[in-house]
């Protein structure tokens, strides 16, 4: 796509997903064994964008990079720009200096939807745009940015977080803009948060006679902002996508379903019903994992029963009787002293949990 980058914000503390996030940038957390941010730079690739520009946080800004490196796996470049969580207009305005004066699409790095971006893009050339907008209904839209369109697919007004909302249509974390953002955002001023709001911004590209037109979804889309968000795009992510591969030692078990075990994995006396996905060099002996499970390289399952969790890297879970959504974290090690029943935990990375 010539004259197009991409912005792909991976920042943000990720208070909602602590204690996960004191190590790990939420936008890293696995679904299916790769990272969620994994999924949206494929979608922004499938475009043809070659430029991306990735948002970071100074704390967790590392673990991005260790994961992305040069972006030669989404064959682009890409250029890391620190950013101060100050809104995502903020993150736009910071951007400048990369964005210059190209159109560009912005995604969130911890937002997931069904369907690509192509389509998108495409529409947004060809009418001319100054911002496209995806739209999605939702069952309570006083969580989100909240839009009221006219009969013509115009955004007539935007408001974040509305007490009285006029609409169920929420701003999905995805849109297109032309470079006359930038005079919308320097209009503008900081919320009663202290952040310069996205909301605020495409209103006064509106109140500025741009031409801002808006798109509703008509695939699933999941903001991964907390624990149960996070097993629910794991749980969609395994559906649409995993299929029966087995590349490991199956050793008098049962494999029932769309199962994929990869090499160096060991399934002994144990039975495997997916959708589900088993890594690199784990072991599973003596347990039951149950569908929409995704089990991280390494990790390590003994006389345990497991369903619709995440476990992430090296962790160990060991004589416990059932466990469901649940999110461990890598190396973390969860062990049964007395029979518990279920068991729902969001354990973080390098803890130990005896029950």
């Amino acid at each position: 796509m010539p004259n197009l980058k991409a912005l792909v914000l991976s920042g943000g503390r990720g208070t909602r997903l602590r204690p996960l996030t004191f190590t790990l940038a939420k936008q890293l957390i696995p679904l299916a064994n790769k990272p969620v941010l994994g999924y949206v730079l494929d979608q922004v690739a499938e475009t043809g964008i070659t430029q991306i520009g990735i948002v970071i946080a100074p704390e967790t800004g590392q673990y991005v990079k260790e994961y992305v490196k040069d972006g030669t796996e989404w064959r682009s470049k890409v250029t890391y720009i620190p950013q101060e969580p100050l809104g995502l207009a903020h993150a736009v305005k910071t951007a400048q200096h990369f964005l210059g004066e190209d159109d560009f699409i912005m995604c969130l790095g911890d937002n997931l939807q069904g369907q690509g971006l192509t389509t998108y893009v495409q529409k947004f050339k060809k009418e001319k745009m100054d911002a496209l907008i995806l739209l999605k209904p939702v069952d309570d839209p006083t969580k989100f940015g909240v839009a009221t369109l006219d009969e013509k697919a115009n955004i007539i007004k935007l408001v974040e977080k509305p007490k009285d909302p006029s609409s169920n249509l929420a701003i999905v974390g995805t849109y297109i803009f032309s470079n006359k953002i930038f005079k919308a955002i320097n209009q503008i001023k900081p919320s009663m948060r202290g952040e310069l709001e996205i909301t605020d911004a495409i209103q006064q590209m509106i109140n500025m006679g741009f031409n801002v037109k808006a798109e509703t979804l008509n695939t699933w889309w999941i903001d991964t902002g907390k624990k149960d968000d996070i097993l629910t795009a794991n749980a969609k992510i395994l559906d649409e996508y995993t299929k029966r591969e087995i590349n490991g030692a199956v050793q008098e078990s049962k494999i029932e379903g769309r199962v994929a075990i990869q090499e160096n994995s060991k399934v002994i006396n144990s039975t495997v019903r997916g959708p589900c996905v088993i890594g690199d060099g784990s072991v599973i002996e003596n347990s039951f994992i149950g569908p929409y499970t995704s089990i991280g390289n390494g990790a390590k399952i003994f006389d345990s029963a497991i369903e619709y969790s995440i476990i992430l890297e090296d962790a160990q879970i060991i004589g416990v009787d059932r466990l469901e959504e649940s999110l461990i974290g890598k190396n973390a090690k969860v062990t049964r002293n007395h029979r518990t029943g279920c068991l729902k935990l969001h354990v973080g990375d390098y803890s130990e949990v005896e029950i």
